[in-house]
């Protein structure tokens, strides 16, 4: 294994890559560090702690922990991935992207334009609303947030977002042309692998301090290394469909023959269903948060809290609805099953064009539906763990959920860019049986 890990660091080419990845993230972390003018953080530290269970706190953990820190990078790449996903909705309803999904090359080019200038719109609008409305209205034991709130802070605090999700957007498609690939996902990934020196530090003065045992965390290691496991195989899990492709004679050479697969992967939707769930489960305690004097409010807060089972029941059910929601999204049978009549391609058994599309969708159902409830089980199990072994929200946000489906979808993706380098320049793979299949950006 450490001559596999040596191999990295002998082809130039890789080298150049690794290392022009971890310089970029390394900036990516600091923009993180240096908070916009006008702003005074010990106040916005203490006003946020009232915000971590509610949307905004979801917003945070994607930013890697600049939004409540109201840094440059304060807004993330999550305007680019709203724009992303807006594109990819319109692409099956709207005749004009759907145009410019079957141009190839030049149809591509031209989504990333649209979505590049849809991020910055959606930047723009999420900046001035918090530079102007949510900043100023934040105080701390009688001290604002904002120093000098007026159109000078609310000016220069806006153009410092924007500039900050354009400058992350950048970055990460940086990564991807020059990089190791997938660059907006290891941005992600990095601001949330962050805070786990912190989790750390915390569990060990616990330890230290008795409240919790050597035994507990043994414990806790164990479950965090079984969790990890199922959520690699939930990843990794494919149901092969086989297909055949005819022969075709085309002067002097003979084409087709060949019996290939479709994978369809039993979590086609990936990490999307929790954050389309967690989403919409933030919005009532969020606003609950700006009327919490009234009863009603309370009752609403109590009832969507991390530790009442009627948010794991309905925060599971609508993961499993989305997963399959999003699944009709970015898989469609009807699409493959042209593409295969187009090329020769056939199902052994399966009459070419609706009737392959019908089965390809039927097969899809099935994989579904155990992948859904497995997906829910990932996403609930760490408010379960927080209620059985008392841990804090940031510990057990590593044992499950969005931050471990993300860290788990990219470092795969990860290892397997760096297989396919050294496989093509004819060095072992970087494990032992090498075939690292990788996933779905997210």
């Amino acid at each position: 294994m450490i001559d596999k890990f040596k191999s990295i660091f002998i082809i130039p080419e890789l080298r150049k890559r690794i290392l022009f990845t971890l310089g970029v993230l390394i900036v990516a972390r600091l923009g993180a560090h240096i908070p916009i003018p006008g702003i005074n953080g010990e106040a916005l530290s203490a006003a946020f702690q009232g915000y971590q269970n509610t949307l905004l706190g979801l917003y945070n953990l994607f930013a890697g922990g600049a939004f409540e820190k109201a840094t440059l990078f304060a807004l993330g790449i999550m305007p680019y991935i709203s724009a992303s996903i807006i594109i990819q909705l319109m692409s099956t309803v709207v005749p004009y992207f759907q145009r410019l999904q079957k141009e190839g090359e030049a149809g591509r080019k031209k989504i990333t334009q649209v979505t590049r200038y849809l991020t910055v719109l959606i930047s723009a609008m999420q900046a001035y609303g918090i530079v102007a409305v949510f900043l100023p209205s934040m105080s701390s034991a009688g001290q604002s947030v904002v120093i000098n709130p007026g159109f000078s802070f609310i000016f220069t605090g806006t153009i410092c977002l924007i500039t900050g999700t354009i400058l992350l957007m950048w970055l990460g498609e940086r990564i991807t042309e020059r990089g190791i690939g997938n660059g907006i996902s290891l941005i992600i990934m990095i601001g949330i692998v962050s805070r786990l020196p912190n989790v750390v530090v915390s569990e060990i003065a616990l330890v230290n301090e008795g409240v919790r045992s050597i035994l507990s965390e043994l414990i806790l290691l164990a479950v965090m290394l079984a969790v990890i496991c199922f959520v690699v195989l939930l990843t990794q899990g494919t149901r092969k469909i086989p297909v055949s492709y005819a022969k075709r004679v085309v002067g002097r050479k003979v084409y087709g023959g060949q019996s290939t697969h479709i994978p369809l992967k039993v979590n086609t939707a990936g990490v999307m269903p929790i954050i389309f769930a967690q989403s919409i489960m933030f919005i009532p305690s969020t606003i609950a948060t700006f009327f919490s004097e009234s009863s009603f409010m309370q009752t609403v807060m109590r009832w969507f809290s991390f530790d009442h089972p009627f948010y794991w029941i309905v925060f599971g059910l609508m993961i499993v609805f989305f997963t399959y929601f999003y699944t009709a999204i970015a898989f469609d049978p009807t699409q493959v099953s042209q593409q295969m009549k187009q090329h020769g391609g056939f199902i052994p058994g399966i009459r070419p064009g609706k009737k392959t599309a019908e089965y390809i969708d039927n097969i899809l159902s099935r994989v579904t539906l155990p992948g859904s409830f497995a997906l829910a089980a990932v996403a609930v199990f760490p408010y379960i763990l927080m209620q059985i072994m008392d841990v804090s929200y940031d510990l057990a946000s590593f044992f499950g959920g969005t931050s471990l489906l993300i860290i788990v979808g990219v470092a795969l993706d990860t290892l397997q860019q760096i297989e396919s380098h050294l496989m093509s320049r004819h060095y072992d793979g970087f494990l032992s049986k090498g075939k690292i299949r990788g996933r779905r950006r997210i």
